[in-house]
């Protein structure tokens, strides 16, 4: 009897508060989590991590010795895919940053993408951090580790020093302003392993290069990268 009333409930509070697509603002179905389905399989998906040469691997190429790089989704501005990443960064919405986490984990489950032993999250600077309140990415990598059966390991890596914003710098400016910005957690930091550096968007690459240049002076470390979009 209790569990029918909570039901009713439920039905009641969705039928009049209903939860809203995180990328397009449709009501979702009874069912549906975070994106409706329509959104969920339809979003522009590049299938990087099915090719070892793409356009967000070349990012790196002759500046960091990684294993592999992908994005999810294409990034373009004014449609679905950045909408779902402002409301993950300014709108509080950690949820899509879970949701989306795990569904680019699930599948590069079975590709022949490197498996990650451990994941980490580009860390914000704490002055940042304490201004929006969390890190976008460290929801991105947590989805990504539940889903591949890996470490979430959000403090391997932290920010020694604030930075400018990196936009309106023009492609020089943007590696100059990053610069020797990380450092490693040695306390966390775990020699031989797989590790796989999670940002939400890649644009000029600077911020994960930087990130990737620290990691990698882990012993034995393997190094691949991936995010929710890609400009």
């Amino acid at each position: 009897m209790k569990n029918r009333i909570k039901k009713m409930s439920d039905d009641l509070l969705w039928i009049f508060y209903p939860t809203l697509c995180a990328a397009c603002d449709r009501p979702l179905l009874m069912g549906e989590e975070c994106l409706c389905t329509f959104c969920k399989y339809y979003l522009p998906r590049t299938h990087f991590h099915l090719q070892s040469i793409n356009p967000v691997a070349k990012h790196f190429w002759g500046k960091v010795p990684i294993q592999a790089a992908t994005s999810y989704y294409y990034f373009s501005k004014g449609e679905k895919v950045q909408r779902l990443i402002h409301k993950l960064k300014y709108k509080d919405r950690k949820d899509v940053g879970m949701y989306i986490g795990q569904l680019m984990g699930s599948d590069i489950k079975d590709s022949p993408f490197p498996k990650p032993d451990i994941v980490v999250p580009v860390p914000l600077h704490e002055k940042k951090l304490k201004l929006r309140g969390y890190n976008q990415s460290d929801f991105i990598a947590e989805g990504f580790a539940k889903s591949m059966n890996a470490v979430f390991e959000p403090q391997m890596i932290y920010r020694n020093r604030e930075t400018e914003t990196q936009t309106r710098k023009h492609r020089f400016d943007r590696y100059m302003n990053m610069d020797n910005v990380f450092s490693i957690n040695k306390e966390l930091a775990a020699s031989d392993k797989n590790i796989l550096l999670i940002d939400d968007v890649i644009t000029t690459g600077s911020t994960l290069i930087s990130c990737a240049e620290a990691l990698l002076e882990i012993p034995g470390t393997k190094l691949s990268i991936a995010s929710i979009a890609c400009a």
